[in-house]
Parts: C-alpha cells; sequence; structure tokens
C-alpha cells in the first residue's frame, strides 16, 4: 500500500499542473486497492497486484511508457553506465561449457592468466559445465563487487588437468565504439553500437586517433543503434556543429520547451561526414542523424530510421523498481518530430515488418510523403521529411541477394559460431604464428574446401537439411562471415568488422560518394 501511494504520489507532484491527491480519481484508486487487499476472499500479493496495475495504467499511454522491475533496472542500465563488476571475459557458450572467446584486456582474467580458448568448468564449488545451466545464471555467478575473488576451474587444450585460478573481480568498461579504423586513405570510419556513460568520451579518442593518422572525412555509422542517453547524443553532435547552433528540443504538454545548442568547441566541424542508419536506428542515434542532416553538414545514408522520439523521465521507486514515463518529444532543429505516429495503432511492434511487407526496405519509390510532412533544411533549403524517423538523403535498399533459408539456419542453430569456435581451439596457435598482423590474415588467410565440408557437415548433426542452390546463393556471405569470426577471435571486434564491411552496400555507397563528386553537388 506504501509503495502504491508513493507512486501516485510522484506521478502528481511531477508538474505544477498535477491532480491534487484528493481527486476522485485517485481516491477511487486508492478505494479499489484497499478493498482488494482487505476484503477480497482469499489472500493476495500486494505487490504484485500494485505492479500488474502500474503496467496497465502505462499501457493506455505510448509504447515507450514502460515499468521495470529492480532486476530489469540494473540489466537495463549497466549496457548504458558503461561498466560491470565482474571478470573480464568474451564468452561463448558451446556443448554447455562456458569457452573463452576474448579475455578483456588488461581485465581481472588476463590479469590472472586466463587465455582465449579456455574452457570454465566449474566457479568456486558449482560446475557449470554439462549441466545446462542457464547463460543467466552463469552470469551470476561469474559477477560480484569490485575486489571480491572467485576462483575458476578451467581447462586448457594442451594440458592434462583441470587449472584453477583465482580472479580478483573489478570494473569492466562496457565500450560503445564496435570499431574505429581508416578505412580508405584519409576517410575514417568509426561504428558506434549505443549512447552511454562514455560513448562521447570513446568518441573524441577514437575521432582525434584517426585524426593523427590522416583522416579528413568521416563515416558514421550508427546502423542498428537503438539510442541511449540525451546528453551523449548531445556530445557527439556537437562535434560537427558550429557554436549555437541548435542540435535538438524537447517539448511536451506539461514541459517547457528545452533547447539544446552545439558549443562551437567540436573536433570534426570541417570535414566531410556521412552518417549510415536503417531501420534499427533509433532515440540518440536519430538525434545526431537529424541535427547533421537539418542543418546540411553531412549527408545521411541508408534507409529510413525506426522514429522514436519520445522523452522518458525515470521514476525511481522504493523497492528499486522504476517507471520510465513519456514526457515530451524530440524535435529535429527544422522542427520535425522524430517520433513515428502510435495513436490508436495496434501495430506500432510490426511497423518493420509492414515495411518490409509494403517494399519500403527494398525500394525508395514506395515511399510516399504528404506535402505537409516536407521540412526544408536550416542552411541550403533542401527538402527532408518528417512524420517519424530520419529519411536518409541516400536510400540504400536491404540487400536479400545473399541470404537463403538454409543460411538462416546455419546461424539460427548455431552452426556458423559452434564451428568458428572449434577452428579457432584446433588452430589458434598456428594461426598467431602464420599471421602476426590482420593486414596478413586480410590478404592471405582464405576459407578453403575442407572447412567449407566440415560447416556443412556440422549443419547436418543439427537438422539443417542441405540445400545445394541456396548453398551456391549464401556461399560469398557464409565465407566472409567465417573469417570475420575468425579475426574477430585472434584479435577483436575492430577486426571482425573491418571484413564483414567489405560487403556492408551502405559503407559501399558512401564511399562511392566520397569518392566522387556527389557529396558536394548534394550540400552546395
Amino acid at each position: 500500500m506504501k509503495k502504491y501511494l508513493l507512486v501516485l504520489f510522484v506521478l502528481c507532484g511531477m508538474a505544477a499542473q498535477a491532480q491534487n491527491l484528493n481527486s476522485p480519481a485517485l481516491r477511487k484508486l486508492q478505494m479499489a486497492e484497499f478493498a482488494i487487499s482487505h476484503f477480497y476472499v482469499d489472500e493476495v500479493n500486494e505487490d504484485k497486484l500494485v505492479e500488474e496495475a502500474i503496467i496497465k495504467m502505462l499501457a493506455q499511454l505510448d509504447p515507450h511508457s514502460t515499468y521495470s522491475n529492480a532486476e530489469e533496472v540494473k540489466k537495463m542500465n549497466e549496457p548504458l553506465q558503461g561498466n560491470f563488476e565482474g571478470i573480464g571475459v568474451q564468452f561463448q557458450m558451446m556443448d554447455d561449457t562456458l569457452l573463452v572467446v576474448q579475455p578483456v584486456s588488461n581485465g581481472p582474467s588476463e590479469k590472472a592468466g586466463i587465455l582465449a580458448g579456455d574452457r570454465i568448468i566449474a566457479v568456486n564449488d558449482t560446475t557449470i559445465a554439462g549441466v545446462k545451466m542457464s547463460t543467466e545464471d552463469i552470469m551470476k555467478r561469474l559477477r560480484g563487487p569490485k575486489d571480491s575473488k572467485v576462483n575458476l576451474t578451467i581447462l586448457r587444450r594442451g594440458v592434462k588437468d583441470p587449472l584453477v585460478f583465482t580472479v580478483k573481480r573489478d570494473k569492466i568498461p562496457i565500450l560503445s565504439i564496435d570499431a574505429s579504423y581508416i578505412i580508405q586513405p584519409k576517410i575514417g570510419y568509426i561504428r558506434v553500437n549505443r549512447f552511454g556513460a562514455t560513448t562521447a568520451e570513446e568518441f573524441q579518442k577514437a575521432m582525434k586517433e584517426l585524426q593523427k593518422q590522416g583522416m579528413n572525412d568521416l563515416i558514421l555509422d550508427l546502423q542498428g543503434n537503438g539510442g541511449g542517453y540525451l546528453n551523449a547524443a548531445i556530445d557527439m553532435a556537437n562535434e560537427f556543429l558550429e557554436q549555437k547552433e541548435l542540435i535538438v528540443y524537447t517539448e511536451g504538454r506539461t514541459t517547457k520547451r528545452s533547447d539544446f545548442y552545439a558549443k562551437g568547441n567540436g573536433d570534426f566541424r570541417k570535414g566531410r561526414v556521412i552518417v549510415l542508419v536503417d531501420e534499427y536506428t533509433a532515440s540518440a542515434s536519430e538525434i545526431v542523424s537529424g541535427a547533421i542532416q537539418d542543418w546540411d553538414r553531412g549527408i545521411i545514408v541508408g534507409r529510413r530510421s525506426f522514429g522514436k522520439g519520445l522523452v522518458q523521465r525515470p521514476i525511481d521507486l522504493p523497492d528499486g523498481s522504476m517507471i520510465r514515463l513519456t514526457i515530451a518529444r524530440y524535435y529535429t532543429p527544422a522542427g520535425r518530430c522524430i517520433q513515428k505516429p502510435y495513436e490508436g495503432s495496434t501495430d506500432y511492434n510490426k511497423d518493420l515488418i509492414d515495411r518490409f511487407n509494403h517494399g519500403e526496405l527494398m525500394n525508395a519509390d514506395s515511399i510516399h510523403f504528404p506535402d505537409s510532412l516536407k521540412v526544408q533544411t536550416k542552411k541550403l533549403q533542401r527538402t527532408v521529411y518528417g512524420g517519424g524517423g530520419i529519411m536518409p538523403d541516400y536510400f540504400v535498399p536491404i540487400d536479400t541477394t545473399l541470404y537463403t533459408d538454409y543460411h538462416r539456419n546455419l546461424v539460427g542453430k548455431g552452426v556458423i559460431i559452434k564451428f568458428t569456435m572449434n577452428f579457432i581451439e584446433k588452430h589458434r596457435k598456428d594461426l598467431a604464428n602464420k599471421y602476426k598482423k590482420f593486414e596478413a590474415f586480410s590478404e592471405k588467410f582464405v576459407v578453403d574446401d575442407e572447412m567449407l565440408a566440415t560447416l556443412r557437415e556440422m549443419g547436418e548433426k543439427e537438422k539443417v537439411k542441405f540445400d545445394e542452390k541456396q548453398y551456391q546463393k549464401s556461399l560469398p556471405l557464409i565465407k566472409i562471415q567465417l573469417k570475420a569470426l575468425i579475426a574477430r577471435d585472434l584479435w577483436d571486434m575492430n577486426e571482425y568488422f573491418r571484413l564483414m564491411n567489405t560487403t556492408n552496400e551502405s559503407i559501399l555507397k558512401a564511399l562511392e560518394i566520397l569518392n566522387s563528386d556527389e557529396y558536394q553537388n548534394k550540400l552546395k
């Protein structure tokens, strides 16, 4: 009851126009809860009752006003806070065993002597291998407070007996930058996977490093980036815009308009910029994309972004749970509302499927905007479009030429990953000796017929029926995926994307624009 009253009090006290606690609606809610908890024929779980009431109330509002219990809040916040406390390994579950893909550089496990390819079979006195323990349960045992210790029992290839390591847990960084490298002479590439507490710092560091390597132009990859913290988006946009140029503004029914401006101290205010977006690019990513497009600062390439432009305010509850309540909308500098329509729609969560079925992801001609949604950019008066999401300047259809059911089944049943893990485990030392640098691996390593035969056999064992026609169609994709995953395990995610990006149509289009007159023609 106390929890319920506190929720009502917080909700009502947030704005000057809030209803009085003695309003008929609130009294009605209190009386209903009181009556159920005191007079119902059977005993009820009052906390559960209140949770369900909150969830049902929020469901009447918009798709992004939500309730999360304490455990969900912790899981949700970790990726954005930029770190968690644990042992510091990248791992993959293989045959009910935790296989270390890579220890985090200079992290607790690496310091303790754990190597890539090690299998963790026990945590303290608990066996975790071959017992069908969930990944979540395993992670609970591996994580723990900073400076606490955990004993790990390891099987290592070439060593007969199990090894025991004592690892002192520490803060483990969760990085926002997947990849950062010179993709072509004078052209840098940075892929950002989220907007968290450390994103701006990571981005500035990556950008300065690329500038030292001669970067003049930048491809900023926000494909699949679902967003995160508003401040991180503002800090990133600030890197590209001039002083007092509006980045974004928010406005709501009881929330006054708030404007966020560039400071004019960014490190990349002159070079050419191309931003890559797709149907999964959302929220903070759309703020950055919209600001760059509206100020004619760069070119957007890809497919229309998701359209998530509602501002949530977190309301912490006493048991660690939280309400995220929508209080305003995001608007781009030119006044476009980023949020796609949701009022009265039962298909909000099926929007991407509908886009595919309507052909939007395949052909730009299938996208139609009414004149009322046309907006002019701030400097060049180019026409851009509102109505939810950011419509790119250059449309790149989703590539379906290499995808087949056979390939999807290999991925879905974990055959691709399992093959890579087995291959690396058997050949790690030989590969490390043969390819001292990634450049040599990229140029000379070939996924050969023997490897592909083994992959097909593993697929058959997992009941993935072989289809010659589909196999031949997907073969180029299968080869590059296998090579990229092997590179990831030998080096890191940066090298994975360096290989996978060679087949990414949006990246190829961005390079084409930068290597021709298209960029200047678009923004003149």
